[in-house]
């Protein structure tokens, strides 16, 4: 008597999925907090507008970011020719984070009067979910 009966073993497909998801957890973990780390520590410390921050932490986190998730996070995954088109699909999604971890930091901190570091949780867990589905079908495909 099989354990799993009716349940099928997942497909090389699905295990390259499962992989390349933990893949990005680990690099967006980091790339995403460089990027609240240089924000926060502009922000709270420097005195920066927190736009300014947010502006900043995005520009060294997105070069980061398409290193580690070209090299490692979609290694294997899809072409690697046209790399000048890919990188400018990266750009545009990396604009995307942008937007939305912007519209965090407005709604927290200017709408809401928050503390700076209140958006760094949505930096964190949405903008990531939305970037890995773009990256996943656009950018690396």
């Amino acid at each position: 008597m099989k354990i799993m009966d009716g349940l099928r073993a997942p497909s090389a497909r699905h295990r390259a999925l499962f992989w390349q998801i933990v893949r990005y957890g680990v690099t967006g973990v980091a790339v995403t907090a460089v990027q609240a780390v240089i924000y926060w520590i502009l922000a709270t410390h420097a005195d920066f507008h927190v736009q300014t921050a947010n502006l900043c932490g995005y520009l060294v986190a997105v070069c980061v970011g398409y290193l580690l998730h070209g090299q490692f996070t979609f290694r294997g995954h899809g072409g690697r020719d046209r790399p000048a088109a890919r990188g400018f699909r990266f750009v545009t999604v990396s604009l995307v984070s942008l937007g939305l971890n912007a519209v965090w930091v407005w709604l927290c901190v200017t709408v809401a009067g928050w503390p700076t570091w209140s958006p760094i949780p949505a930096m964190f867990f949405v903008t990531p979910a939305i970037v890995f589905v773009l990256n996943r079908q656009w950018v690396f495909r």
